[in-house]
């Protein structure tokens, strides 16, 4: 029997970027006057992996996703692994959004990998579900690259990540 190669699909941020992005972005808010003398913050909660964005209004909260989402971008973070909240009112005449970072596969985004794989057909080559990620096996190195380009070329709504290529 052949030897089977695999290889892992997952997804994730890395959070440090995330950090330093925060950082970047919290100093250009410093120095922007459209931010000047107004409630406007940025946090992160790396044990949460939550990002709190709190601004006067709808206008300058608009600003400041604007000039986090940049900063994340520069930063080699995809803007797909983001689960943006909404606008909410807060106290003191300020609104506040959430946006919580998708640092796993859920179960729901996995099967709809594994599916597609099958869907695809490919002799044998098996999807299988193993928590928050999904291993991939076949006999032919070939084919195991024909799925990740499969994977690349549709949209799961979050980047997906290829590694442990056995």
């Amino acid at each position: 029997m052949p030897p089977t190669s695999s290889f892992d699909v997952t997804t994730g941020v890395d959070l440090q970027e995330v950090d330093n992005a925060v950082n970047q972005a919290q100093k250009e808010i410093a120095q922007r006057y459209d931010f000047k003398g107004t409630k406007v913050s940025l946090e992160f909660n790396r044990a949460t992996s939550i990002l709190v964005l709190i601004a006067d209004d709808d206008f300058r909260m608009r600003a400041l996703f604007d000039v986090l989402q940049e900063k994340l971008i520069k930063r080699g973070v995809s803007v797909k692994n983001l689960t943006i909240g909404e606008i909410k009112p807060a106290g003191g005449d300020t609104v506040r959004r959430e946006i919580t970072l998708k640092t796993a596969l859920d179960g729901e985004t996995a099967k709809k990998i594994a599916a597609a794989i099958k869907d695809a057909k490919l002799k044998k080559v098996q999807a299988a579900i193993q928590g928050e990620q999904v291993r991939v096996t076949s006999p032919s190195r070939d084919d195991l690259q024909g799925v990740i380009a499969l994977l690349r070329g549709q949209d799961f709504g979050v980047e997906l990540k290829f590694g442990n290529f056995r």
